[in-house]
């Protein structure tokens, strides 16, 4: 009887360490498919976010700059051919009708620096301009001309 019993608890034994390695492999396999799921979804989430992810926007440009003379207060505030003018002053395209605006903010601001916005190589930048009279034409020595978007 001893020696039966003592079989019996081989066996009963070696029947729980095989369910023991089958439970194991079974937690390990779920493990694996669990973490490949996580993989999967965690690069679908980077996707989307990649595709929502909100784009700064810049402001709409009213005016483009087609011409800058040297030496003009325009040139020395920096202002460049090829900048889309985002404000000048008070303006903006918001409030922009015609060139007329940009006009009479520079008549009344001889002498007066106006925050000057623009869009260079799809950049904001602000220069201070300030409109005063020079040895050329206007109190700016740049030509602006209207963008209609």
């Amino acid at each position: 009887i001893q020696k039966l019993m003592m079989q019996l608890e081989v066996s009963v034994l070696l029947c729980l360490q095989n369910d023991h390695k089958a439970i194991m492999v079974e937690i390990e396999e779920a493990l694996h498919k669990l973490h490949a799921t996580a993989r999967v979804k965690h690069k679908k989430d980077e996707a989307k976010m990649e595709v929502t992810e909100p784009t700064v926007s810049l402001p709409a440009p009213f005016a483009l700059v087609d011409a800058v003379t040297q030496g003009s207060p325009a040139f020395q505030a920096g202002l460049r051919v090829g900048d889309e003018i985002i404000e000048f002053g008070s303006i903006n395209a918001h409030n922009f009708r015609n060139l007329r605006d940009v006009a009479s903010v520079v008549q009344h601001s001889e002498g007066k620096s106006l925050r000057v916005g623009v869009i260079r190589s799809g950049q904001e930048v602000h220069l201070n301009l300030t409109p005063k009279q020079w040895s050329g034409r206007g109190l700016l020595g740049c030509n602006l001309v209207p963008l209609h978007r």
